[in-house]
């Protein structure tokens, strides 16, 4: 397969990235953002713009100009602190498959670009985003500036299978043939509860894309080996949307058919970069090759090849976990300052107190419950 097989999900590639600024810059709503962030006429401000997009060719070129410089202030405004840990088994030249439990639909993959470069990695990561996400032209150009593929959602079962292969398909290739890494979360959405745990549909996915049929034990182990999947734990001391994720659930219980709007969609994105989030910790665990090259396929059947990985992901990235203190007063049943805080800024009619009180708890608590069983 050659990269035009992908035009219609991969990210921009050199040649490209040009004419993707040059469309945003003449987009009505992102100028209307631009506006707002820099408070220049508009000649004024689109000239100093090109001449800070002059020498930029690439996806990985646009991260270190801008994103780079962003994802610092964030840190610096947004939290107390953060630190990462890659084991020293992972080739900085080389190419993974990252991945994580879900924190934060923008900043999960953004925050692990600048710790792999500041780490010494050669590159960052490609992401997969919801197509959902991408309500508004200039989001999808620029997410496609950034290194993004796209996950078609809200298809058919039929035409889900085909987008599944597909997609699987461009991730096998931007690991072995464009030298790329691949953030892709353990599951599809945030986990509300924050029990993290890897959808078998995610591994099967990736399954689906390999070079081996996938129809055996033996070929789904080494379509997965293919990808150099290396688990990453992502820790965050307070999540800046568990009152959003609160009022999720009762909206979900008290009202029949209840969905969020698109304008839901980008508060969450919004209170998810600004939001306080105390400290920060990334955390891999060694890629899983030798650890599948371990396992026996003749003795463990298809249909449970796929949660045996799945269990061994979960248990090396619970391991992981960074606890705090609030991790520990949420399961020990102590009450907690910061909790009963977060339930007064729930924005819903009739709040159900002891409902969201437990709802918030189980946030701060499963991260520490899961950990004490993974190191067990």
């Amino acid at each position: 397969m050659t990269l035009s097989d992908f035009d219609d999900i991969r990210p921009f590639s050199e040649g490209e990235m040009k004419p993707a600024f040059e469309s945003m810059l003449t987009d009505r709503q992102f100028d209307k953002i631009l506006g707002g962030l820099i408070p220049l006429p508009k000649g004024l401000r689109n000239g100093l713009l090109r001449l800070m997009f002059k020498g930029i060719k690439t996806p990985l070129d646009f991260q270190k100009r801008f994103m780079k410089p962003l994802v610092y202030y964030v840190l610096h405004k947004a939290t107390t602190g953060y630190s990462f840990e890659f084991p020293k088994s992972l080739d900085r030249h080389g190419n993974f498959t990252f991945m994580s439990n879900h924190r934060d639909i923008v900043l999960d993959s953004a925050f692990l670009d600048t710790f792999l470069l500041k780490d010494g990695f050669s590159t960052t990561v490609e992401i997969a985003i919801g197509n959902n996400l991408l309500i508004y032209p200039w989001i999808k150009t620029l997410v496609k500036m950034n290194k993004s593929f796209v996950v078609n959602r809200g298809l058919t079962p039929k035409e889900m299978l085909k987008s599944s292969i597909h997609m699987s398909q461009y991730i096998h290739f931007a690991i072995n043939e464009k030298s790329e890494n691949i953030w892709i979360a353990q599951r599809e959405g945030r986990a509300k509860d924050s029990d993290d745990r890897t959808q078998e549909s995610v591994l099967k996915m990736l399954n689906m894309g390999g070079p081996t049929t996938g129809r055996t034990t033996a070929d789904i182990i080494e379509n997965l080996r293919h990808l150099k999947i290396v688990p990453l734990s992502i820790s965050y001391e307070y999540d800046p949307c568990d009152y959003l994720k609160a009022k999720e659930f009762q909206c979900k219980r008290d009202i029949p058919g209840w969905k969020k709007a698109k304008q839901d969609d980008l508060d969450n994105m919004k209170t998810g970069i600004w939001g306080k989030k105390g400290h920060v910790h990334y955390q891999a665990a060694g890629c899983i090759n030798d650890w599948l090259d371990s396992l026996d396929s003749s003795t463990i059947e298809k249909a449970d090849i796929f949660r045996v990985v799945a269990e061994h992901i979960d248990q090396e990235i619970h391991k992981n976990y960074r606890i705090y203190g609030i991790n520990h007063d949420a399961l020990e049943g102590k009450t907690n300052a910061y909790i009963e805080e977060r339930i007064k800024m729930v924005d819903v009619e009739n709040p159900d107190v002891p409902f969201l009180r437990e709802k918030l708890t189980a946030m701060y608590a499963n991260p520490l419950r899961n950990y004490e069983k993974a190191v067990k």
